[in-house]
């Protein structure tokens, strides 16, 4: 008997792959409620008006979702329209670097929690941690 045929082996040999490409799916799929909590977080400290954090904080995670899903023309126009909004309202970018760091450490806390018995797929969300880290860089500094 062919121990490849058992569909447990096959799931295993997927683990055994998993990577960045990976995790950034994994996170279109579980992290959106925790980026806009994280996010609605920060600009309560910035707003008085907690409705407005909300919205705003909404309008930021629309951002982050195109940068999970690697959507960069998308991404680099919502973090256009982000810092119009921000303008608007008399806000500066420190805000969204603080937001943006914020997430990335709330994210990077709960794969070390939640993934810290399964390393293959730990690894795979640190990866996808490092390109999302990488691809907010770039439009902090032009911005």
């Amino acid at each position: 008997m062919n121990v490849a045929s058992f569909p447990l082996f096959r799931e295993v040999e997927t683990l055994q792959d998993f990577g960045a490409a990976d995790g950034r799916l994994g996170m279109l799929e579980w992290s959106e409620p925790v980026i806009f909590d994280r996010l609605r977080e920060t600009y309560r400290e910035y707003l008085a008006e907690e409705e407005l954090a909300g919205k705003l904080a909404r309008q930021h995670c629309r951002v982050w979702r195109a940068l999970i899903a690697g959507d960069m023309g998308k991404f680099e126009d919502l973090r256009l329209e982000l810092g119009v909004t921000l303008k608007g309202l008399g806000l500066d970018l420190a805000c969204v670097a603080a937001a943006d760091a914020g997430t990335l450490a709330e994210l990077h806390e709960i794969v070390d929690a939640r993934f810290q018995r399964c390393a293959r797929l730990a690894k795979g969300y640190r990866l996808a941690l490092i390109e999302l880290a990488r691809g907010l860089a770039p439009a902090g500094r032009a911005a």
